[in-house]
């Protein structure tokens, strides 16, 4: 009976589960994570603005394992041993005869002050934080940015900041409060999150416009004070920094005999193959996938695509074939602005963006469809309402 152990519980771990277990209905699937939860990270954003809480996006996977049979190891991986036969935790050694790492990424937190900033992707608590700092301001500036990996451009969380910058102004606007604030966004490029595609850059840039919300573009971020932002231009005041830093690879594959690539990711094939580690495959924003579009994101939709890919190449590989199997090249975004919504879609013959209410309805159905397959039943969810 194949040993597979799954690194992570987030969208790529919990989705190549499920993947595995059609394909492989006899494997001893092991889970090994942190917490045993999975956080629904697309509707973080809802918290600060009172449209969701802690326990909407907090997803416990009680149900999960026991619907799929998994072993759930609450440990934080080490390293791997034996060219990733044995995954070293904090809590032992773990063998395996297949290896899936879904551990996602981590945020580089090289530029000096980020002590001084809030970033919404660091998960719950965060999100609280910022929701009690905009309740304690009675008026101020608010100042919003995120930045790449230098040498990993494309390792960036964009569109979280651009979801919560229109969501707090729309927020502000419910409650009359929104003539009392300055918001600014701030970012060193001149074409904000590019990999989304032009027309979604222009149609972001239309919005903040459309909002009055300030943008100062093209200059480099220096760092951070309690009450200011550090540019190349000049420094620009702020009440509250709300900043997304670049990502990097998981700290422990730093540590492996893996190939990372310069941003510090898992280097993989289209396969989702490790190089030079047989029977070990990364799936999500851990790896570095070799030949692909410098816009692939970073994003729960791209792991679960990349699950579906791996199961089916695990399978080749437990019966001595060769993979098959290569996954979609594909991005789907949606801005939610609280009141409506902007989609964004790529693939390598089209780019584009598509603003609707209808969208925020279509955030709320991939929620929902989520807490039921990863491990709590669908419930009611409430209208959006301000607080």
């Amino acid at each position: 009976m194949a040993r597979v152990t799954v690194i992570g519980s987030g969208f790529g771990g919990l989705a190549t589960v499920r993947a595995l277990r059609r394909r492989i209905p006899g494997a001893m699937i092991t889970v090994i994570a942190p917490r045993q939860e999975f956080i629904y990270y697309p509707s973080l954003v809802g918290v600060p603005v009172g449209d969701r809480d802690a326990s909407d996006v907090r997803i416990p996977l009680d149900d999960f394992i026991e619907r799929y049979d998994v072993t759930f190891v609450t440990a934080s991986v080490t390293g791997l041993a034996h060219r990733g036969r044995t995954v070293v935790t904090d809590d032992g050694a773990i063998d395996n005869d297949v290896l899936i790492i879904a551990s996602g990424a981590e945020s580089l937190r090289t530029l000096p002050g980020l002590e001084h900033t809030l970033a919404i992707c660091d998960g719950v608590e965060a999100a609280q934080e910022i929701r009690d700092r905009i309740e304690g301001l009675r008026r101020g500036t608010i100042a919003f940015g995120f930045a790449g990996n230098p040498v990993e451009p494309q390792a960036v969380r964009g569109g979280p900041v651009f979801e919560l910058l229109f969501s707090i102004d729309t927020y502000l606007r419910r409650e009359g409060r929104r003539d009392a604030f300055d918001l600014v966004f701030v970012n060193s490029s001149l074409e904000p999150g590019n990999r989304l595609g032009p027309r979604a850059v222009s149609g972001v840039m239309k919005e903040m416009e459309s909002r009055a919300i300030r943008a100062h573009l093209g200059h480099k971020i220096r760092g951070f004070a309690a009450d200011r932002v550090i540019t190349d231009d000049g420094d620009l005041m702020a009440d509250l920094i709300l900043f997304v830093p670049g990502m990097s690879g998981p700290r422990w594959a730093r540590e492996s005999e893996m190939a990372l690539s310069p941003g510090g990711f898992i280097r993989a094939d289209q396969s989702c193959r490790v190089f030079a580690h047989p029977g070990v495959f990364v799936v999500g924003d851990a790896g570095a996938y070799e030949g692909t579009a410098d816009w692939m994101p970073k994003q729960g939709h791209a792991a679960e695509l990349e699950a579906a890919t791996t199961a089916v190449n695990v399978a080749h590989f437990l019966a001595g074939e060769p993979p098959t199997a290569t996954f979609r090249q594909e991005l789907i975004c949606i801005i939610d602005t609280l009141d409506s919504g902007i989609m964004v879609y790529r693939s390598p013959r089209f780019a584009g963006a598509l603003p609707s209410p209808a969208w925020r309805m279509v955030k709320h159905g991939l929620e929902s469809r989520s807490r039921h397959a990863y491990g709590a039943p669908r419930r009611h969810r409430r209208a959006a309402t301000s607080r």
